[in-house]
């Protein structure tokens, strides 16, 4: 079993730049892939962004690419969404994921562990 934590969400102006993190117990963290997800009111669940294990790896949705970067520190347990350039509609709560299969799934249902979500609100 896995537990993942987010931090590091608040309110921001547009333009402006926040870094989520995600702590995950358990020792084979490190074989994970991890993925952000986010959901803003009345939509659904969509993509933000995906890592593989080893961090060689990493995938954005459209939307995100080239404002927000994943990362990963193994020895900390620890994945990473730093956001920059961010707009309005961005806004939404942001959920880390593990899919302990390494796979690097795209879609929700690929992944197998899910944080408790932590809020991003952008301001125009």
């Amino acid at each position: 079993q896995v537990q993942l934590v987010e931090s590091g969400g608040g309110l921001v102006q547009a333009g402006g730049s926040l870094r989520l993190s995600c702590a995950a117990s358990g020792r084979t963290f490190s074989n994970y892939a991890m993925g952000w997800f986010r959901q803003a009111p009345g939509k659904e669940r969509e993509f933000v962004s995906a890592i593989s294990w080893s961090g060689g790896n990493t995938y954005y949705a459209d939307s995100v690419k080239g404002r927000f970067t994943i990362s990963r520190d193994n020895a900390k347990n620890t994945v990473y969404l730093q956001m920059n350039s961010l707009k309005p509609e961005d806004t939404a709560v942001y959920y880390c994921a593990a899919d302990r299969l390494g796979r690097v799934p795209t879609s929700h249902q690929g992944y197998d562990y899910w944080g408790q979500g932590t809020q991003v609100t952008v301001s125009s």
